[in-house]
């Protein structure tokens, strides 16, 4: 086993010198390029280098410029795909919530007719609202239009109007049907009463 350890460690010298002389020789090598480059340049390869130089630094700021569109091109692009995602949920999330809201305003208006019902039918009919008003908040449904608002003719459909000494004009005075959003997108305009 020795010798085995001996042979590497000679065979490791070896391998160590011959790389150490041919460093050595390709430095002797360069530095006599060196020299003999330097001697050897004339003025007008100097002016031939400044010129390959100057191109060179326009071809790299071309390159730059054209790295850094490409950058915010790309962040551009992501930017709208990421907005138009969140666009088409809100889209689909209405859609759906469109067609369970005849069910919430059926809830709605059991639990106002039914006030002389038994409590256990009532509390039952309030649970299922409450319940559907919960999920419409995880959904970030907003209900609106409630009386005493001021009217919207972006928010409210107004079917009728009415005078009233108790509310200002252009306030609503009855709530036929509730509003429902999602963000800045309606999803049904609430029906509503105004006051002349």
């Amino acid at each position: 086993m020795p010798k085995k350890d001996k042979d590497k460690k000679e065979k490791k010298t070896e391998e160590t010198k011959v790389a150490e002389e041919a460093k050595a020789a390709r430095e002797t090598a360069e530095a006599e390029g060196a020299e003999g480059s330097a001697e050897q340049e004339a003025p007008g390869e100097k002016d031939e280098k400044d010129a390959k130089i100057a191109a060179l630094e326009e071809e790299l700021a071309a390159s730059k410029d054209k790295y850094m569109r490409l950058a915010a091109e790309y962040d551009n692009y992501r930017k709208r795909t990421q907005n138009e995602k969140l666009a088409l949920y809100d889209d689909a999330t209405a859609k759906a919530v469109n067609e369970l809201l005849p069910v919430a305003d059926s809830a709605r208006m059991a639990a106002e007719k039914l006030k002389d019902a038994s409590p256990e039918i009532l509390k039952g009919v309030e649970l299922i609202s409450d319940q559907i008003d919960k999920s419409f908040n995880k959904l970030k449904i907003e209900a609106y239009g409630e009386v005493g608002d001021e009217f919207d003719p972006q928010l409210h459909n107004a079917v009728s109007m009415v005078d009233s000494d108790e509310l200002e004009s252009n306030r609503i005075a009855n709530v036929f049907q509730k509003g429902y959003k999602i963000g800045d997108k309606i999803i049904r305009h609430a029906m509503v009463q105004v006051v002349n």
